[in-house]
């Protein structure tokens, strides 16, 4: 059996050959992250015993090693990945030097890679390495579009104060459409396109509220100057621009979704958006022993503390994916307002004590081991099945 551990990178990998009796077949083979070196990677591995098994390992590192995993794919090898902070852990407890080098890390990845069940990754891998890349990408937006939307109260509070709290605070889409036509609180006093603006708001926008916005734009307090109003397009302008990127990235991760089909859908509560999420961060549901890998994996399971007679649960160690624990957490919150079975176990935590956010963490943990059942089950939520 050979052992391979490759040390990625943006520019080149280095990679470490053994075999389980510890004869070295390659020491620091360094290949570029491009066509040649990859087929002079792919040539080594074809010079090896055909009959032996090979095992390929390397770190998770960021999206420097797709294109690696898809080249070894295509040329039927298999391979698994590693969490980086497991790998720096195992370096630790086998020397004490701090010395850190490309090829010793390769070596390094290769004695870890002989020390754990081997778990290779699943075929057709890509459709979730894809989702991933769309719903952090949708992520980022949407926090982006959160920022814009700031700047927009900001600059409303300095030439139209009352326009905001008039719409309960929020930015609804029939406000959006007033200050992209009217972008100043003149214009907005000498507005006359009531049956645009009632279409917009679907008939909820009424002829009262029209009267009732513009007689406070008459009387604002606030300052009437053009260069706001100029920053107030502009503002709409990129808030305008998020809105349709994230309904095109919303598309494509619906197109994967149905694709995928996961079973985390059959949940109430939990729908596209946060099901891609939850499959995109965990990846392949097998690759985990158990349910309490999978929360450990989230960053959801609590710290133990244990000194002689002295045992105690600290804090959740929120190692793991800020990503996947954001959306567990979100769909925790839905999850318990629709589904009977998670709003009962949210209300017994409560009555035991528990604080809202700690009662939702408890669901959070007890939904994750639910997916971890369907998911690897392959069975659609039955809750008349859960303890």
């Amino acid at each position: 059996m050979y052992f391979v551990g490759i040390d990625v990178s943006k520019y080149k990998h280095d990679c470490f050959i053994t075999t389980e009796t510890g004869i070295v077949i390659t020491h620091n083979l360094s290949f570029s992250n491009n066509h040649d070196g990859f087929c002079e990677f792919l040539e080594l591995l074809q010079s090896l015993d055909t009959s032996q098994e090979i095992r390929i390992g390397f770190e998770a590192t960021g999206h420097y090693h797709l294109n690696l995993m898809l080249f070894l794919e295509e040329n039927n090898f298999s391979f698994m990945e590693f969490n980086p902070a497991l790998v720096k852990k195992f370096i630790l407890t086998t020397t004490l030097r701090k010395t850190k080098t490309d090829k010793k890390d390769a070596i390094a990845i290769t004695k870890y890679l002989m020390s754990v069940d081997y778990k290779p990754y699943p075929k057709q891998f890509y459709h979730k390495y894809a989702l991933k890349s769309l719903t952090r990408r949708r992520e980022a937006f949407v926090h982006q579009r959160s920022y814009f939307k700031v700047e927009l109260t900001n600059i409303l509070d300095i030439i139209f104060p009352e326009f905001k709290p008039f719409f309960n605070n929020s930015f609804s889409t029939t406000a959006l459409y007033i200050l992209s036509n009217y972008p100043s609180a003149e214009a907005i006093s000498q507005m006359d396109d009531y049956d645009s603006i009632r279409k917009v708001s679907r008939g909820k926008f009424s002829y009262s509220m029209f009267f009732k916005l513009k007689e406070l734009a008459t009387n604002t307090v606030g300052l009437d100057n053009e260069i706001y109003s100029f920053q107030l397009s502009s503002i709409l302008t990129l808030i305008n621009t998020m809105d349709k990127q994230i309904d095109l990235i919303e598309e494509k991760i619906s197109e994967i979704i149905a694709l995928l089909n996961p079973r985390c859908l059959s949940i109430k509560g939990i729908g596209t958006i946060l099901s891609a999420s939850i499959v995109a961060e965990f990846g392949d549901f097998n690759r985990f022993k158990s349910a309490d890998a999978c929360l450990a994996f989230a960053g959801l399971e609590p710290s133990t503390i244990q000194s002689g007679c002295s045992e105690h649960n600290g804090k959740m160690v929120k190692h793991g994916s800020p990503h996947l624990r954001a959306a567990i957490m979100s769909a925790a919150e839905y999850v318990f307002m629709h589904e009977p079975t998670f709003t009962i176990f949210y209300y017994k935590k409560r009555n035991e004590g528990k604080a809202h956010r700690v009662a939702l963490s408890h669901v959070a943990k007890k939904l994750v081991r639910v997916i971890y059942k369907l998911e690897t089950s392959n069975v659609s939520f039955d809750a008349s099945k859960l303890k």
